[in-house]
């Protein structure tokens, strides 16, 4: 360690934050003058900031929170950090973005279900694919005309050469629509025949040339559906499928903002006794580790000795903590099957250090299939409510493949985190020869019966709840 020998005080003289040479400096032992020692003014403006930082961390979490999200949205690992810093450690519930109600910035909101907290809205300036110019064009458009009434309201309001169709589809995709529509895969669809008809309208505006109905509504018609001139629509089809969904809004958000694909895969190991850790739990070397993961990247490459199979992979938790991974040869044949990119397993194995750069690796040994049809095969499992959900379909709709595909999704929105306790649904079909009772698997047991029953009932749905004892 090398010590100072010599001290000198110049009195009164200029504050540096860096040191210069004969200038606030110290003479060290071997003669070489320590020209990087910063001075206590420039220590005392980092306490003072530090402890400003912690004081609103503590008083007002979502409100910093917001504005830290907001000065890293260009970089998602940061922002992907700091999301799961709120949900994880700070309690605080991050709202995916809306059309109708997220800005630019990321901003506390009142959690409708705890009015005394707060929540943070996803922030559009943080969404991939949608640019400065996309943001303010939507914004200056939902200022002078009010909530967007649909896709087609919003594509006809704003300019299609700012608001690009890549950019509405990451819109859709992530879910900034879905309190207009959930069915995201039907939005993408529109939008071959929407954005057409929403320039083709644009150039008749511009031109002044008005249609009889824009004549009739006084030269300000707005294509609503049902009103004099409906608004275009593809075919009707089945939402993505809900991985799908997810992945859409992982790529997009870089974080699950509806759900996580590992929420049922972590509860449904728990049921099964698997002492499993979280990533970043593991701080060194260590043995018989067990991990619930999603595999977000499975490469496959030949060993340069025998010219054998072996996999590296990259792993990510719950957390969307990481950790490369690599299942050697012999470890490769018996688990191959289950190395599937982007699909959820639990691999066990034992944690070491790279060679080259000193960073945790983890060897796995083995990999265990999650059993999701585990919950409805336990004999524990029994409803614990004392309602039920109750469709009554003619035999037309029941046996149309859009209508079922349709009714199945939207139960499956509903039916939240199936380990849990739900409500049961039923339907009854009627048919030529009567009335058929159908009960639907505990899979589609729901946890919002009344989000339910709305959503369903707006689609046209004979549904309603039921209490048993009725």
């Amino acid at each position: 360690m090398v010590k100072i020998i010599s001290c000198k005080s110049l009195g009164v003289q200029s504050v540096y934050d860096i040191g210069l040479e004969n200038v606030h400096n110290f003479l060290l032992e071997n003669s070489i003058i320590a020209s990087n020692c910063f001075n206590k003014s420039h220590s005392t403006a980092y306490a003072y900031v530090t402890y400003q930082t912690a004081f609103l961390k503590a008083n007002y979490p979502a409100e910093y929170m917001s504005a830290l999200l907001t000065a890293n949205s260009g970089d998602q690992d940061k922002v992907t950090r700091y999301l799961n810093n709120c949900e994880q450690t700070l309690d605080i519930k991050v709202e995916p973005p809306d059309i109708n109600r997220s800005y630019v910035k990321f901003r506390p909101v009142v959690d409708p279900e705890r009015p005394n907290r707060l929540n943070i809205l996803f922030g559009l300036s943080a969404i991939k694919n949608v640019g400065e110019a996309a943001i303010e064009n939507i914004l200056n458009a939902r200022e002078e005309g009010g909530e967007f009434k649909s896709l087609a309201d919003l594509c006809q309001r704003v300019s299609l050469q700012a608001v690009n169709k890549r950019t509405l589809e990451s819109l859709i995709q992530c879910g900034t629509f879905d309190n207009l529509d959930r069915n995201r895969r039907q939005l993408i669809n529109d939008l071959d025949v929407i954005i057409p008809w929403s320039q083709s309208k644009a150039k008749e505006k511009a031109i002044g040339q008005g249609n009889l109905f824009d004549l009739l509504l006084g030269g300000d018609s707005k294509p609503e559906a049902g009103g004099f001139e409906a608004t275009p629509k593809s075919p009707l089809v089945s939402d993505f499928p809900s991985a799908e969904r997810l992945q859409f809004e992982q790529e997009l958000l870089g974080v699950y903002v509806s759900d996580h694909p590992l929420k049922n895969a972590e509860k449904i190991a728990k049921m099964q006794k698997h002492d499993f850790k979280r990533i970043i739990e593991i701080e060194k070397p260590c043995k018989d580790v067990k991990l619930v993961v999603i595999l977000t990247e499975v490469k496959i490459v030949q060993t340069k000795k025998d010219n054998k199979s072996m996999a590296i992979l990259k792993l990510t938790d719950i957390a969307s903590s990481k950790l490369e991974a690599v299942a050697f040869p012999e470890a490769y044949e018996k688990i191959k099957d289950l190395l599937i990119q982007n699909s959820s397993v639990i691999v066990v194995g034992k944690v070491s250090r790279k060679k080259d750069n000193d960073e945790l690796q983890m060897i796995v040994d083995e990999a265990i299939e999650i059993d999701y049809n585990f919950v409805h095969k336990s004999a524990d499992i029994r409803s614990e409510s004392r309602q039920l959900v109750l469709i009554k379909l003619p035999i037309s709709m029941a046996t149309d493949e859009i209508q079922s595909q349709t009714l199945k999704t939207t139960i499956e929105e509903y039916s939240g985190d199936t380990v849990d306790v739900g409500t049961p649904v039923y339907a009854i079909v009627q048919g030529a020869a009567g009335y058929q009772l159908v009960q639907f698997g505990k899979q589609f047991w729901v946890q919002d019966p009344a989000g339910l029953v709305d959503r369903m009932q707006d689609r046209g749905f004979d549904i309603q709840v039921k209490n048993i004892d009725e």
